[in-house]
């Protein structure tokens, strides 16, 4: 760990603190399965799938997005633990889009590909980065509205034969099973006497 010049010689800045694997499933493997997804609906959705069928095309925009989502999130990942940056500085996601963008795209086509996918691959992984930075507050705002009025919309209404009933309700029910128990049983006995 790097340690800056007038800090105590244990002290870790909150950067180092967190290393490149701490949330990588969430930095790198949701975005890259989010992308596949959103490349299988595509793909179902796009004017290649009569010539190679459906599930094939969607597998196949699936596979692509997923690989191009995993690759940008793993070069921006890199790039913020090379630049000992926090994870919500734009800088990271150029440079994660150029070089993941680069080796794709000299992969796939050549070098006039490179130059042309880094391009791409920045500009839309760092407008991509910035929406979701923006959108953040909002997000866990909807996110914290929702999980207190779950109880609001999840209460069944009184006409339903499912109930769930709080403590007192519960002991006056046990109750009435009891004293319904005990007239089952005395009304049985007598049948039997007679």
């Amino acid at each position: 760990m790097v340690s800056l010049a007038g800090e105590a010689a244990g002290a870790v800045t909150p950067e180092a603190a967190a290393p490149f694997s701490a949330d990588w499933k969430e930095r790198i493997m949701v975005p890259a399965a989010a992308a596949g997804v959103f490349g299988a609906g595509f793909g179902l959705l796009s004017r290649h799938r009569a010539r190679l069928g459906a599930l094939r095309a969607a597998a196949t925009y699936a596979a692509n997005l997923f690989i191009v989502a995993g690759c940008y999130g793993g070069a921006r990942e890199l790039a913020r633990d090379a630049r000992a940056t926090t994870p919500d500085d734009l800088m990271n996601s150029v440079v994660g889009g150029l070089a993941s963008g680069a080796v794709l795209g000299r992969i796939q086509g050549g070098h006039f590909g490179a130059v042309k996918y880094a391009v791409t691959l920045a500009v839309v992984g760092t407008a991509l980065d910035y929406s979701a930075l923006k959108l953040s507050p909002q997000w866990h705002g909807w996110k914290e509205h929702l999980s207190i009025d779950t109880k609001d919309w999840l209460t069944l209404p009184e006409w339903s034969p499912i109930q769930v009933l709080d403590e007192e309700a519960l002991a006056k029910k046990r109750e009435r099973e009891e004293i319904l128990f005990a007239q089952r049983a005395l009304g049985k006995l007598n049948k039997d006497e007679s």
